[in-house]
């Protein structure tokens, strides 16, 4: 029971901030703004969305894959349209529900192979051990690249928060004392289990990486790894060329890893990244001297886009996964009975 409340109380927290900074955000801009904002999603070139999309579809492929791999380490050996759906309905869960679809996923694969759901758990903690990993790299080797750019841009963005908390105190006075109280009833719900919790997550995490660098093919494993990154990276980078206004900034690759990592830390906050994504995308893009309307632009698009590939990869795998298992085992039945004939 402690654990529902303490998971509705986070959702509706996080939730209710993301809704919150999307007002916050719609709230701020003058008329002239908006119709700049508005202008500016109007004209995306949509061609190039089509290969945004493609390498989103890949992103989530490569990760199957990988995924498949670490499950072959438990004798556990799905088809790779079953580990790709499994994969594209956790995602889908997880736009509305954070965490649940690893749940699903396991659930969903479980059930089509015929395997214990949580004997499924392991290869799941692994995962996200080895991503949050690989997000601090990912981090440390952008700040590093693009150390004169980030730094100028930490710099002015004290400045502008340290006016925006004068001119807003009594917002941020309530913020705070929610916040406050939001630690508070946490506190009060985990207070007996939160040596454990800690311990837990720290031994997990060390489990799940060394777990990995272990495994037989652990170089498939890192390879996927790259691929995965390399799409994320790409997807950001190609949606660059998609927002002309974007054209006159000349934004590289390496912009592209810098607001990768920033827009990662939005996905994480905030339920599938609503209103933080698109917020620290847009402040990140302002150290790249891109004006503020433009960089909000392309954060909704970004975040959009992203959702509009998980949204459109979850309906179909929801809609053919039953039909390609039934398919698939009456097929086996049928090459089964073959081979039993004298």
């Amino acid at each position: 029971m402690k654990k529902v409340l303490l998971t509705i109380l986070q959702y509706v927290i996080f939730f209710g901030l993301g809704i919150w900074i999307i007002y916050h955000m719609i709230h701020e801009l003058t008329p002239k703004e908006e119709s700049d904002l508005l202008f500016a999603l109007k004209h995306v070139n949509l061609p190039i969305l089509i290969p945004v999309f493609f390498i989103g579809f890949l992103s989530h492929f490569f990760r199957a894959l990988r995924w498949r791999l670490l499950l072959k380490t438990i004798d556990v050996n799905p088809t790779i349209i079953n580990t790709s759906f499994a994969v594209f309905i956790g995602y889908f869960v997880n736009l509305g529900i954070p965490r649940a679809g690893e749940v699903a996923k396991c659930t969903i694969l479980a059930r089509y192979e015929k395997v214990p759901p949580h004997k499924l758990v392991g290869t799941i903690l692994a995962e996200r051990a080895w991503d949050i990993v690989c997000l601090i790299l990912l981090w440390i080797l952008a700040i590093a690249l693009q150390a004169s750019i980030i730094s100028d841009y930490v710099v002015a963005f004290s400045h502008r928060f340290g006016n925006y908390v004068k001119k807003h105190e009594s917002v941020f006075i309530i913020a705070a004392l929610v916040l406050v109280a939001a630690i508070i009833s946490l506190i009060a719900i985990y207070r007996r289990h939160r040596e454990n919790a800690i311990g837990k997550f720290i031994k997990e995490m060390s489990h799940g990486v060394s777990s990995i660098l272990r495994m037989q093919s652990r170089w498939a494993f890192l390879g996927y790894t790259v691929l995965i990154w390399s799409m994320y990276t790409l997807q950001i980078y190609f949606g660059f060329m998609g927002l002309p206004v974007l054209a006159s900034f000349h934004l590289t690759i390496l912009a592209a890893l810098v607001v990768l990592v920033y827009g990662s830390i939005g996905m994480i906050i905030t339920p599938g990244g609503i209103g933080m994504y698109t917020l620290l995308v847009a402040e990140i893009l302002t150290a790249y001297k891109v004006g503020d309307i433009p960089a909000q632009a392309f954060g909704w698009i970004a975040w959009a886009v992203q959702a509009a590939v998980i949204v459109v990869l979850g309906i179909i795998s929801f809609s053919f996964i039953h039909l390609y298992n039934k398919k698939l085992h009456g097929q086996t039945l049928v090459d089964t009975a073959e081979n039993n004939e004298p």
